[in-house]
């Protein structure tokens, strides 16, 4: 008969710590655990990055939206010429815009001050992330 096989086998020596049957109960127990954590801290590893980003993207827009908003709302109750001052010669030609800085400065600390009141009121909100995310093509 022919040999397949022509090279030496490797021989690997079977680990026998004791011969009870509690102590290799617990070894395995004890490895199959230090795979399941590590495994675990590799998947969060590779999650954590795009979570992160996900959740700061989410936390500008609701910025912006509410920032958006609380502008709108404060900026209806005022007009244009309470903002500036515009100064005209004898021919109607303008010769100067003022602004009224300490009004402009009162409707920017309104909007600051609302802004921060709805984002507190809106407190905590879920982000979720969608498994086709996790895939990078």
């Amino acid at each position: 008969m022919y040999k397949i096989y022509s090279r030496r086998r490797i021989k690997i020596p079977k680990i026998l710590i004791t011969k009870n049957a509690k102590a290799k109960k617990m070894t395995t127990l004890i490895v199959i655990l230090i795979i399941a954590f590590a495994t675990s801290k590799f998947i969060l590893d590779a999650i954590f990055p795009i979570f992160d980003s996900l959740c700061e993207n989410r936390a500008k827009s609701i910025a912006t939206v509410i920032s958006n908003e609380q502008a709108t709302l404060v900026m209806k109750n005022h007009n244009y010429d309470e903002l500036y001052t515009i100064e005209k010669d004898k021919e109607g030609n303008i010769t100067m815009i003022k602004s009224n800085v300490v009004y402009i400065n009162e409707i920017i600390s309104d909007i600051a001050n609302k802004i921060q009141q709805e984002i507190n009121e809106r407190g905590k909100e879920n982000v979720e992330i969608a498994l086709r995310k996790f895939y990078r093509f």
